[in-house]
């Protein structure tokens, strides 16, 4: 099985930052993940 590069916590940090009005651009270079694993 693969092993996740990221932390729930660190998932749920990022969704709750782009549910407060954060877009996906300010947010992927912050924390270095891509567009496509936001939308996904």
């Amino acid at each position: 099985m693969k092993k996740a590069r990221f932390t729930q916590d660190q998932i749920i940090g990022v969704l709750k930052e782009h549910q407060t009005g954060a877009t996906a651009a300010d947010l992927c270079p912050k924390h270095g993940i891509s567009d496509a694993t936001v939308y996904t």
